[in-house]
């Protein structure tokens, strides 16, 4: 890591995103005080935290909750036994401890399942074993270190619903470890993307679909886009120039194309088109061919940027 600086606010959902490699792990085990910084400083509610130790660095320890890739549940111990872990560490009480372990087996749907072994579980019930456990203590913030990677895409959406249920419920800030752009769009608020052990660019996650600033968010964007589209734009007429228009959740639904037709007289061709829900809010994006009178085409563009539409110009 190198020289980086985070502010994540209480009670959002924050993604950190970026490829393997790329140092997202690394930053999440210093930021939940697993590992020490060589230096700077991590601070939770203006506190200095790194820099403790013994007793105080466990309490704030078990002020955070974390869930993995894999679970890491304990196959020798049952549903139950697992979410009642951290509490018997933290030397609850037995009657306190089953009544929070029934607690929170209510919240991730799994009040059936207190005596399974964790080896007759499917990949989502063990995440949810996991996301309950990582909950017993009352944690006020909840690292999921790519904790839908090893799910199917449908288990992948439960549990992204799951966590999102969850930080409404409890008012929790969530940091969301990943490099998929999915997790991002589908329940983060903010999101930081990591390149190289640098952060290359932070700010609302609608913002990053409207008006990406680096190549590496352009990158993580256009994975977004199914194959199809690849064999859609290859080749451009000559006579057309290519964009990416980004609506935002006001022009939507807008005739903006027919507005542009009308006012500056050109011929425009629409070749993809599509809409994201991003935290609740509908972003539009169209790829058109836009050809007519250059001067025609520039009063467009300014057009465009007046009316809140992002223009990207795309080269075939």
């Amino acid at each position: 890591m190198r020289e980086i600086s985070l502010d994540i606010s209480s009670n959002v959902i924050y993604g950190i995103i970026g490829k393997s490699g790329a140092g997202k792990s690394t930053l999440v085990r210093l930021i939940s005080l697993l590992e020490r910084p060589d230096g700077g400083a991590i601070l939770f509610d203006g506190e200095r935290v790194d820099n403790l130790t013994g007793k105080a660095l466990l309490d704030r320890r078990r002020r955070l909750g974390m869930i993995f890739q894999n679970f890491n549940l304990f196959s020798s111990r049952n549903v139950f036994g697992n979410v009642a872990y951290p509490l018997e560490i933290a030397g609850e009480p037995k009657n306190k401890i089953k009544g929070r372990v029934k607690e929170l087996l209510a919240l991730v749907g799994l009040e059936d399942k207190e005596k399974s072994q964790i080896s007759k579980l499917s990949g989502g019930q063990k995440q949810r074993v996991a996301i309950a456990r990582a909950l017993a203590n009352y944690p006020e913030i909840l690292f999921c270190d790519e904790a839908t990677s090893a799910l199917d895409p449908q288990t992948t959406i439960s549990i992204l619903e799951l966590i999102k249920d969850i930080q409404n419920k409890m008012n929790l800030t969530v940091v969301m470890i990943t490099h998929h752009m999915e997790v991002v769009r589908e329940i983060c608020d903010y999101v930081s993307i990591i390149d190289d052990g640098v952060v290359v660019e932070s700010g609302l996650v609608k913002d990053m679909f409207l008006y990406p600033h680096t190549e590496t968010a352009r990158e993580f964007l256009r994975a977004l886009k199914p194959i199809e589209e690849k064999e859609l734009l290859s080749g451009q007429p000559s006579c057309a120039y290519r964009y990416r228009l980004h609506f935002a959740e006001d022009t939507v639904k807008k005739p903006v194309l027919a507005e542009l037709i009308r006012q500056f007289q050109l011929d425009i061709s629409i070749l993809s088109a599509t809409i994201h829900t991003v935290a609740e809010i509908p972003i539009g994006e169209m790829i058109v061919d836009m050809s007519g009178v250059q001067g025609n085409i520039d009063q467009a563009l300014q057009w465009l940027a007046e009316h809140s539409v992002a223009v990207e110009s795309i080269d075939a």
